[in-house]
């Protein structure tokens, strides 16, 4: 699935402008190992909100800004067994973009109320996650993101 959708950014990038899309192959700008039973007890993070790249130029069908490199990357282990909620509290219209070891997309916009996102993971492979903390309509704002096993 990760295949198709780079290759179907690589066709839009081609078919006009240049277009930066978030790169899972990067590692994040911070980047932490956590096991599940380290993440029962929750964990946070401050994080600026925001990015220049509109996925859905990228091939996705959502719709947000997001930066090219990730926010987090999280390296996990001992993950067999919990369910992984991934949260952001903002002081604006937040969306959250994840990518997990088995390579699968995962986005949100409004699941943790307000106009915050929310993503629950209840198979998590060990491996690097990564985080995107991005915005609905381009702006940045302050915000944190909260890993908590369950």
């Amino acid at each position: 699935m990760k295949n198709i959708l780079i290759a179907i950014a690589l066709v839009f990038g081609f078919s006009g402008a240049a277009h930066a899309c978030p790169d899972y192959e990067i590692w994040g700008n911070e980047t932490y190992n956590s096991s599940g039973q380290q993440l029962f007890t929750p964990r946070t993070f401050n994080v600026t909100a925001g990015g220049d790249n509109f996925i859905e130029s990228c091939g996705f069908v959502e719709t947000g800004y997001f930066t090219t490199t990730p926010d987090f990357s999280f390296d996990l282990s001992g993950m067999q067994g919990y369910r992984l909620e991934i949260r952001v509290v903002s002081t604006c219209d937040a969306t959250l973009l994840v990518n997990t070891a088995d390579t699968t997309w995962y986005y949100d916009d409004d699941s943790n109320g307000q106009a915050d996102p929310m993503v629950n993971l209840s198979r998590v492979s060990d491996g690097v996650l990564d985080v995107w903390v991005g915005t609905y309509n381009g702006d940045y704002c302050d915000a944190q993101l909260t890993l908590e096993t369950f």
